[in-house]
């Protein structure tokens, strides 16, 4: 996908739990599958696809696959845990999949049971994707309404900001307030002092760092967007022109 398509998905992307009756069918699944491989390779990570994963959840309804969400026991494996995975949330939400972080409402027991991970690598949560109508169930309207009772706006995620942000910062600032996070609680705290931008969370060393890397990714595509290349490195974002975005492609290589 192209980055602009990225941006699409942001618009296009909210999180669902509500899901057809019908499991995702067997191109799309191996799409994912190939989408999942490329993820493991790329960042050293232990996603596992869970071709009908209904059997762990309670809340949600219908059919669906899931994506498990795991890797080593490590901060920057968690941020890439979020970042990886997300990407993935968007690819499939610009194609017309339904999707939803999840990190509570499920049976972990019983996806450990189904995916044997190997020592010291853990299961951070899933990532559920399959078919779903247009409009939003009552009971998603509901999780919707008790899980946004507020909503930060990206200026009330800044710690320290010693002058106005460029138009293009903002830009992707705004990016980030659409980025899913547990219970929305958008735990990423911002930084902009001279010039750079730099972000942490509080107690990193747990499932935050998994939101930091889905803001982190949502920065950066933001920034692309105009023009401007870089990445995160060391929790600052650090501009590089000859950087260049490469993520998994739900289109399968002809």
């Amino acid at each position: 996908m192209k980055n602009e398509e990225y941006i699409k998905a942001i618009e296009m992307r909210s999180s669902r739990r509500t899901y057809k009756n019908v499991p995702l069918d067997k191109e799309t699944l191996e799409i994912i599958k190939s989408m999942v491989d490329f993820v493991n390779e790329k960042a050293d990570l232990n996603f596992v696809l869970i071709e009908d994963a209904s059997f762990a959840f309670t809340v949600f309804t219908g059919r669906f696959a899931c994506v498990a969400v795991c890797g080593p026991d490590t901060i920057a494996a968690r941020e890439d845990c979020g970042y990886y995975g997300e990407t993935i949330v968007l690819q499939c939400a610009y194609h017309g999949l339904g999707t939803c972080w999840v990190s509570g409402t499920y049976n972990e027991n019983k996806i450990l049971e189904a995916i044997e991970l190997p020592p010291k690598i853990r299961l951070y949560g899933v990532i559920t994707i399959g078919y779903v109508g247009p409009k939003k169930s009552m009971k998603e309207n509901m999780f919707y309404k008790a899980t946004h009772k507020t909503n930060k706006p990206y200026q009330k995620m800044f710690e320290v900001c010693d002058e106005k942000l460029p138009p293009d910062y903002e830009y992707a600032m705004k990016l980030v307030e659409a980025a899913p996070s547990a219970v929305n609680r958008r735990p990423v705290k911002f930084r902009y002092e001279n010039g750079l931008i730099s972000a942490s969370v509080d107690e990193p060393y747990s499932d935050k760092s998994i939101d930091f890397g889905i803001a982190k990714l949502h920065f950066q595509l933001g920034m692309s967007a105009r023009g401007i290349k870089g990445e995160w490195k060391n929790g600052a974002f650090i501009v590089d022109e000859n950087r260049i975005l490469k993520f998994p492609d739900l289109k399968p290589e002809e």
